[in-house]
């Protein structure tokens, strides 16, 4: 173990810092500034002999945390991606992007804050892949059988590459013109920059996986061709039918899902030629009143992506009540917990503006103006409206980031005809199979909207079924079993 009184001797939990405000806002680079080994090695110290690991049940994947916090104490930094690598394929992605409920299950987290598990986990990543140490694992041999994985997020490229190693043929095919699925085109640069995720498929097309970005299953390959062609298919599409919100004056122009804002900004970044005459992309805060309604993630990736295109003025709606600043009673450790939270696009401007409902979108000449919005109050688990609350407020664009309802059910599922959830999701066994022999579901599209580490779990998950069914028994891990009701 690390420094078996670590933490005792640093008691004070410290991450990197941001950038400052102003010098980041001129640039899309990852906001955080580099955190030195040594600063590194006393967090890492942090980490308590607690007898039970809870921050392995935190932890979808099973990360070995405590082992790789001791060899990074020991600086053994080669061994500790070993670890790292042993239950996470992309620990550069979830430790940028996760939201480490690890950490929120720490035992330190009990009367200290919780070690910096995150940091950790990202540092040993960014260390490995300096120094050469993260290199391709092609198969000793091949099986002779053909894979295919639709869906090239977090789920879909892990089950590719478990898949690869295992010997499989495997093509990866994804309806976008590049591969990455919301990795790719829904997290803004300024979150994680993309050249983590061209790395590391180099690795895998290294290794022997294939890509097929810009075909559409369902459409430019039928389903009946995916089952012919390929011994064994994955589903790894997500859920990406997003909620929207039908309320009047909801037709005006002006008004955008997240995901149809966000994927122009990085588009951008990539060096795609989307810019009009007047230097901007289809969609742009530039100039305007923005107002997104959302107080998620992925409002906030809205909310920094307006910021450094130049919004005049922006807020961000939630319905619910404004969280606590400490850990709320309903969310007792180690479960993870509700409180108030700021990203770093809250620091660099704009309003959030809590427990609110918008009933009306008013604009003039087809285009929004302002919204018609009142302030709410939860009664009996149902939001009521206050009377006398309403307000309007000044928009040229709003931005919905609601959130995703499930899979997009015309074509592909249709015509594969898998069964259903009653949530909409594809139904699965604890071998992550369909109710169709042969067809996979691993990620948001069988379990619904979740987290990026939930996507990995799943896609090593099911991975390992995968390869059950091929060769009648595997030796792939499988972190986990399928949590979405009803199961078959």
């Amino acid at each position: 173990m690390a420094d078996p009184r670590g933490f005792l001797k640093y008691t004070h939990r410290e991450t990197p810092q941001r950038r400052p405000v102003p010098l980041r806002l001129r640039d899309w680079n990852e906001v955080y500034e580099d955190f030195s080994h040594d600063a590194l090695r006393d967090q890492a110290a942090r980490c308590m002999d607690c007898g039970i690991p809870f921050c392995h049940n935190g932890c979808p994947l099973g990360n070995l945390i405590p082992e790789w916090n001791d060899l990074v104490f020991k600086d053994r930094w080669r061994e500790s991606i070993e670890r790292l690598h042993a239950t996470n394929n992309f620990p550069e992605f979830t430790g940028r992007l996760c939201p480490a409920p690890c950490e929120a299950s720490c035992v330190l987290g009990i009367n200290q804050d919780p070690v910096t598990i995150k940091q950790v986990e990202v540092e040993i990543i960014d260390n490995a892949f300096d120094n050469g140490w993260v290199v391709p694992l092609p198969p000793d041999r091949l099986t002779g059988k053909k894979v295919a994985v639709v869906g090239s997020g977090p789920a879909g490229l892990a089950a590719a590459q478990q898949l690869t190693r295992a010997g499989h043929t495997v093509t990866v095919f994804e309806r976008a013109d590049r591969i990455g699925g919301l990795l790719r085109y829904g997290i803004p640069e300024f979150k994680m920059e993309k050249r983590h995720i061209d790395r590391r498929l180099e690795q895998m097309r290294a290794e022997g996986t294939h890509f097929r970005a810009g075909v559409n299953v369902g459409v430019d390959v039928t389903a009946a061709q995916l089952r012919l062609n390929y011994d064994a298919v994955v589903l790894c599409g997500g859920a990406t039918a997003f909620r929207d919100l039908p309320i009047p004056g909801r037709e005006l122009a002006g008004i955008h899902q997240a995901m149809e804002y966000l994927p122009w900004a990085n588009r951008v970044q990539q060096g795609d030629d989307v810019l009009g005459d007047d230097g901007e992309p289809p969609i742009t805060a530039k100039g305007k009143r923005v107002v997104i309604i959302g107080g998620g993630d992925t409002g906030a990736d809205c909310l920094g992506t307006a910021h450094r295109q130049g919004a005049v003025s922006v807020h961000q709606f939630e319905i619910m009540p404004r969280p606590p600043e400490e850990r709320a009673d309903s969310t007792p450790w180690p479960t993870y917990p509700l409180m108030y939270r700021v990203a770093s696009a809250h620091e660099e401007g704009g309003e959030r503006v809590f427990s609110v409902n918008t009933e009306e979108f008013v604009g003039s000449n087809g285009h929004v103006e302002r919204l018609k919005v009142h302030e709410v109050e939860m009664q009996n688990g149902k939001f009521v409206k206050v009377e006398g609350s309403d307000f309007d407020l000044d928009a040229d664009l709003v931005l919905l980031a609601m959130g995703f309802v499930g899979p997009e059910k015309p074509g592909l599922l249709t015509d594969l005809s898998v069964e259903l959830t009653d949530r909409g999701n594809v139904a699965r066994n604890k071998d992550f199979q369909s109710s169709v022999p042969g067809v996979f579901v691993a990620g948001d599209m069988g379990r619904g909207q979740s987290l990026i580490v939930w996507a990995i779990a799943e896609g090593r998950a099911a991975a390992a079924g995968v390869d059950r069914y091929l060769m009648g028994q595997t030796a792939l891990p499988a972190p986990i079993k399928p949590t979405a009701a009803p199961q078959r």
